[in-house]
């Protein structure tokens, strides 16, 4: 019996969707028979860890603290040993500027983009490039948080009146925004478990034209179809992109990699999260049922991955 804490909550936009991640992982782990500690990070998060000293934390937390390498860092710190990648490729992947500078030196198809922060748009008259900035990516264009996951504050600009709005909606979660070229196709995804693509997951808003933070989480919001249905040419594509992606940014055990499919059957990665949801409408879980890999096995699979690395 190995004693697991699950780590959940915290102070993210994203707690809520993490806290339900966190239950199912609980259950899954009290079935596998595993002693589990639930907590919702805060101020006691250290005192709690030493309290419990567990073998291993499995973190179910997205966004800010949980995927952009702050806790990760700090159960380096305490030596123990914990789900999913390290820090580095946390901090490449939730920087999602930073992770399309590197998927362009690594010649990884990306949506066409600019972006620039606070600084620049207030100080440094950043709001004199817009026109030049819309000219040169046509719309309708993306606009988004740089370090936002969960669809959270991404806006459509179908025009340059449109623009002023979606960027103050953008820096209200982020101090730094990026403006994409939006690729009108399918909306794909690639779970990888422990370097090893899951079968492509589409997701296909019903009565939505975006697959948004609602369409996310609501049941009912979204359908999904798993395996994707693709031509044979089209899946080994876009899963050689995303290990590309998965390996660019140093993930490990596990991960997703968001994409498009425009109507010209053109590829392109949007972003890559190394902490993907465990709800009952995340696409991870979804994949791995497609693989005949059922939750709780997966479960399984990722602690016994965050063990395997662990120090001797």
């Amino acid at each position: 019996m190995t004693h697991v804490a699950v780590l959940k909550g915290g102070r993210s936009l994203e707690r809520q969707v993490s806290l339900r991640s966190g239950a199912r992982v609980e259950d899954a782990l009290g079935r596998l028979g595993h002693e589990v500690v639930s907590i919702d990070v805060g101020l006691d998060l250290i005192a709690r860890l030493r309290e419990a000293a567990p073998d291993v934390a499995f973190i179910a937390m997205h966004g800010r603290d949980g995927e952009d390498g702050t806790v990760q860092e700090l159960l380096e710190i305490l030596g123990i040993p914990y789900t999913g990648s390290g820090v580095l490729a946390c901090v490449r992947a939730m920087d999602k500027v930073l992770a399309k500078h590197l998927m362009i030196e690594a010649d990884i198809p990306t949506p066409d983009f600019f972006a620039f922060n606070e600084t620049a748009f207030r100080e440094l008259g950043a709001a004199d490039a817009l026109e030049a900035i819309e000219e040169r990516l046509d719309f309708p264009i993306v606009v988004k948080p740089s370090s936002q996951g969960s669809a959270l504050g991404i806006k459509f600009a179908r025009g340059a009146a449109d623009v002023p709005a979606a960027l103050v909606a953008a820096f209200s979660y982020d101090s730094k925004v990026l403006l994409e070229r939006h690729v009108d196709g399918r909306d794909l995804a690639v779970s990888i478990l422990d370097g090893e693509p899951l079968p492509v997951v589409e997701a296909v808003p019903q009565g939505d034209e975006f697959y948004d933070f609602e369409a996310r989480y609501e049941i009912g919001r979204t359908s999904f179809v798993c395996p994707a249905e693709l031509g044979a040419e089209v899946t080994a594509h876009a899963h050689d992109l995303a290990l590309r992606t998965y390996r660019l940014l140093g993930c490990e055990a596990f991960a997703r990699v968001d994409l498009m499919l425009d109507a010209g059957g053109e590829l392109t990665v949007l972003e890559a999260n190394p902490i993907p949801g465990l709800t009952d409408t995340s696409l991870l879980p979804q994949a791995a049922e497609a693989a005949r890999i059922g939750f709780d096995e997966l479960v399984g699979r990722i602690v016994e991955l965050a063990l395997a690395k662990a120090p001797a």
